[in-house]
């Protein structure tokens, strides 16, 4: 799976980019067959925090599952976002299964 990371209006940290590959790659163990994952860091302005957006789009065959999550931080925010990730992968495994 090839991972695409995209910060918006900031410059994100080698760190962070290690922390989004490592947990994307634990979303193999839900389906094995994701071609690729964009994920969008955004730091969205309201009022006085400045929240942490994160956007993820995996790409599996013949779809695209989207998460998106705002969180104080973006690990947390990321968290979120696999929490969401996993229950779409499954449902798709499901469907997939039922398919044939």
């Amino acid at each position: 799976m090839r991972v695409h990371t995209e910060a918006i209006q900031f410059k994100a940290d080698q760190k962070l980019l290690e922390f989004i590959e490592r947990k994307l790659a634990k979303m193999e163990q839900f389906f094995d067959k994701i071609i690729e994952a964009n994920v969008v860091l955004k730091l969205e302005n309201s009022g006085q925090v400045r929240d942490k957006v994160v956007e993820v789009r995996l790409n599996v065959p013949g779809e695209v599952i989207i998460a998106k999550e705002t969180n104080k931080t973006f690990e947390a925010s990321l968290d979120s976002a696999m929490g969401a990730l996993k229950r779409q992968l499954i449902k798709y495994k499901d469907r997939l299964r039922k398919k044939n």
